[in-house]
């Protein structure tokens, strides 16, 4: 048994040790790079580049986040009670989103929607595209906008504030910070409303309808010309001269 406590011998085993240790740690770590699975069950995924910045996120209803600004994440303003993925760009921002749902309520009505949008650079969305019913209501729309050059985290910020406030104080608040934060519109839509009518609209700088192009629910179309409060300059039909 001297060889055991031999000092070479004991050289020689933990140099062996260490190399089947260090062997088996970087397989194990090989092994993790590429892994294949028949079923994944998970409630969020996060994917993170190698700085940890999040990139994109995959979540359940109950665990989806808040909106992210620059790696830091908001609660936000219009809580999502709903599935889907949040797209994020090199900085951490938020860029846009697909998110999904529905079910049938208790009173047996029905709730359904599909969102898929992009944003503009540190804000809201300027391209989406829903789908829903509610009940007995469908609509789908496209709809194309534009946004101010104010960054949306001050739009977060302001919520925190607000939120604080007693409800009625809440919107002379809002009003407040919109009437220094401009140039929030909706340009296009395109899409079939409520009322079973398919429509085209482009709108000015304001959002306000200037040219209209309709056809009701009766198949009745009609072309329609407005000034920027909404009062109709001309009109054509299918019937009208």
């Amino acid at each position: 048994m001297k060889i055991f406590s031999d000092p070479r011998f004991l050289v020689i085993y933990s140099a062996v040790v260490t190399v089947a240790f260090a062997v088996t740690l970087l397989c194990g770590f090989a092994a993790a790079r590429s892994q294949t699975f028949d079923v994944l069950r998970v409630h969020r995924i996060d994917f993170v580049e190698p700085d940890g910045t999040p990139r994109l996120i995959i979540s359940n209803r109950e665990s989806f986040p808040g909106a992210y600004m620059r790696n830091k994440e908001y609660p936000r303003p219009d809580r999502r009670d709903t599935a889907g993925m949040i797209f994020m760009n090199d900085e951490g921002s938020e860029m846009g989103g697909l998110l999904f749902g529905g079910m049938k309520m208790k009173d047996g009505t029905i709730q359904n929607h599909g969102h898929l949008s992009f944003d503009q650079y540190e804000q809201d969305q300027i391209f989406a595209i829903d789908s829903g019913r509610e009940d007995q209501d469908k609509f789908s729309a496209l709809r194309i906008g534009e946004r101010g050059d104010y960054p949306i985290q001050q739009a977060y910020e302001e919520s925190l504030r607000i939120e604080k406030l007693p409800e009625s104080e809440r919107a002379a608040e809002w009003k407040k910070f919109f009437a220094t934060h401009t140039g929030d519109a909706n340009r296009i839509y395109l899409g079939r409303a409520r009322d079973k009518s398919a429509s085209l609209q482009l709108k000015d700088a304001d959002g306000n309808t200037r040219l209209a192009m309709r056809v009701d629910a009766a198949g009745n179309p009609v072309i329609q010309f407005l000034d920027a409060s909404g009062k109709v300059l001309n009109e054509f039909t299918a019937t009208k001269e």
